[in-house]
């Protein structure tokens, strides 16, 4: 694949493209393409994993531009809005961004942020240990606003990240949902990406698994003999 036009580091994320726009043939260089179920495409960088030879497509939502945001907010509406959804949750710190959005488009007049900055009203026990993709090592807890919990309780809720990868951070925000009584009836995000979060939501309750929506996947890639970004084998079992 040809990646044409270049495209700087700053303008990811500002525009989705009429289907068609790039051709499908699978090799990627500095992008990967990513097709939204009505054909459209998004371009998203490609980080390269420790080991060299592997790499996700990569999507910041709160560095998105207004219009992409937008219709990412909208698709993921659209597949939750079944489920019959009372009240989002969003997951710090990007999904807040596309949370506090899919709480509009369902036409919702507020949201309830999980956060991971402690207030002194708030309880230990209603805060759980969190780690994501992007920081691994950070020692960071995951805590739920006390003041917030009347407008879950009894409630349907959707829980919402901006990207589930590894599965950590979900599972972190399921289970202090969990720990307050409280079962998702449903998990979006804008990106799944790569499959590895089916073993952890599996590993912690089956049943999170058939909840999953997503506007979008993205696969695992793997550099190819002619050095370019190709979907790996890994991604197909």
């Amino acid at each position: 694949m040809t990646d044409v036009p270049e495209i700087e580091p700053h303008e990811f994320w500002q525009e989705i493209h009429p289907p068609g726009t790039f051709p499908d043939d699978r090799e990627f260089t500095t992008f990967y393409v990513a097709t939204l179920e009505d054909g459209r495409q998004l371009r998203l960088p490609i980080r390269v994993l420790a080991d060299g030879d592997h790499a996700l497509a990569s999507l910041i939502v709160n560095q998105a531009s207004f219009a992409v945001l937008d219709a990412l907010a909208d698709g993921l509406a659209e597949k939750i809005r079944p489920m019959g959804v009372d009240v989002v949750a969003g997951l710090p710190t990007l999904g807040l961004t596309l949370a506090a959005a899919v709480a509009q488009k369902l036409g919702h007049g507020r949201y309830v942020p999980l956060g991971t900055s402690r207030k002194f009203w708030y309880r230990d026990e209603l805060s759980v240990p969190l780690s994501s993709i992007t920081t691994p090592t950070q020692d960071k807890r995951l805590y739920i606003d006390p003041r917030m919990l009347p407008l879950l309780t009894g409630r349907r809720v959707a829980l919402i990240d901006d990207v589930i990868s590894s599965g950590a951070s979900i599972v972190s925000g399921l289970d202090l949902l969990t720990a307050c009584g409280i079962e998702p009836v449903v998990i979006g995000a804008a990106m799944l990406q790569s499959e590895r979060w089916r073993d952890s939501l599996a590993a912690a309750r089956p049943q999170w698994v058939a909840r999953i929506r997503g506007v979008f996947a993205t696969p695992l890639l793997e550099r190819n003999a002619g050095g370019r970004w190709q979907v790996s084998a890994r991604s197909k079992t």
